[in-house]
């Protein structure tokens, strides 16, 4: 009798033990993160992949810092405060090109080998590069600054906001409702970058001039390092215009704007109007030409400006703030802060319309779900972004705007720039 109790009381001190043991031994088969944060129930979901190319350094530094800054910040923020697209992490390769079309094609030719779903350029001229190679690869893109050559034929490359022949063209309409007085046609000159930031706007002159009543009298293109314009402003001056319009970058527009200013202290180009593509159209142009010398000078832009009442102003000011505070009134900032949440919700829509949803998402469902299935607001950074059959432009919405006091002021509505077929094969 006494055995069996002691076999009793054994029995209960091992089951008792075991018990106790259990909770522990689950929790450690069920956590993979040895500092206990992760949730045994939480699904790792893959990260989507994309490329993104900005002239960081090079000629064209002056848009591409505040760019890069914006582009980053925003998918910055899209991860960690948002717990990416639907869970998934956006993982860039981000790439700074320096503006140069050797390490472009490098660039591109890496995000098509490392199976990027998508990727984007900030600059046209870039794009101009590589788009025939991400074509070829079918691998979908968009720029953010775009001319009408890299969007025309309509094929796997996108432009973010309207180019710069819808620049030219909505100036231009503008110019003539709003601000030409005089009678007769009004004789326009164009300073143009040698690249497709000048090329869009030239294309579109040559193709609509004539019929909004404007005369062409002089197109004289420039470098992006020029440093000096008296030349070709003296031969324009002979040609008595009443605008000029420059559609180039910030720096050689302030050498312009400057140089125009020299001319008319001689007494020429009396009473001439002056229009910027949105290329230059920035804070940097104030900084570099000095408030005095861009007093008056007009602009287009497709974005609104700092501190306007939209959804997205609050978040996108907090972290220019406090990650890039020189970066804070530039409006390339806004830009690319747009880029960073349309990259986020061409992924989010791709996710949401691809049959079996982001396991199988390819670049070429990115394009054909997500690209082509757009409908988005953009916080109300920029007009909204929408896909039409045909047309690769998503956001076609600018204003213009007018230096007044030193700051870069909206005189506008929003203009939605019609569709201009080139005819480009």
């Amino acid at each position: 009798m006494k055995g069996k109790n002691w076999v009793r009381r054994l029995s209960v001190i091992v089951l008792s033990m075991i018990l106790v043991s259990l909770p522990v031994l689950a929790a450690g088969c069920g956590d993979e993160n040895p500092g206990g944060t992760t949730n045994p129930t939480d699904e790792v979901k893959q990260p989507l992949k994309i490329g993104i190319m900005y002239p960081q350094t090079g000629v064209a530094a002056s848009k591409g810092q505040p760019m890069s800054a914006g582009v980053l910040d925003a998918i910055k923020y899209i991860n960690e405060e948002k717990g990416g697209v639907l869970g998934h992490e956006i993982q860039v390769i981000a790439r700074d090109n320096g503006y140069d079309a050797a390490k472009s094609t490098t660039i591109i030719n890496e995000f098509i080998s490392s199976g990027a779903l998508m990727f984007t350029s900030q600059a046209s001229a870039m794009m101009s590069v590589v788009m025939g190679i991400a074509n070829e690869a079918s691998l979908p893109g968009f720029t953010v600054f775009s001319a009408p050559s890299i969007t025309q034929p309509a094929k796997h490359i996108y432009a973010q906001m309207p180019d710069y022949g819808d620049g030219w063209a909505v100036f231009a309409d503008y110019y003539m409702k709003n601000v030409w007085k005089g009678s007769g046609a009004p004789k326009m000159a164009l300073m143009l970058l040698n690249n497709p930031t000048g090329s869009g706007a030239k294309d579109a002159a040559n193709k609509l001039a004539a019929s909004m009543g404007i005369e062409i009298v002089a197109i004289e293109e420039h470098t992006s390092t020029t440093s000096n314009e008296i030349e070709a402003l003296t031969r324009i001056a002979a040609k008595n215009p009443d605008v000029i319009f420059i559609s180039s970058t910030p720096q050689p527009t302030s050498v312009i704007v400057k140089g125009i200013r020299d001319v008319q202290a001689t007494g020429k180009l009396a009473g001439l109007s002056i229009g910027c593509g949105h290329a230059s159209y920035t804070s940097q142009l104030v900084d570099l030409a000095g408030a005095a010398k861009v007093e008056g000078v007009y602009g287009v832009f497709p974005t609104v400006s700092w501190g306007e009442n939209v959804a997205g102003m609050a978040k996108m000011t907090e972290y220019a703030q406090k990650y890039h505070p020189d970066f804070a009134n530039n409006m390339d900032y806004i830009t690319a802060w747009a880029e960073g949440l349309l990259i986020a919700k061409i992924l989010e829509t791709a996710i949401q319309n691809t049959p079996g949803g982001a396991a199988n998402l390819t670049p070429a469902n990115v394009e054909k779900y997500g690209f082509q299935m757009l409908n988005y607001n953009v916080e109300g950074l920029h007009g909204p972004v929408t896909y039409t059959p045909g047309d690769n432009r998503l956001s076609k919405a600018m204003r213009v705007f007018q230096v007044k006091s030193g700051v870069i002021t909206a005189i506008s509505d929003w203009i939605n720039a019609a569709y201009i077929d080139y005819g480009l094969k």
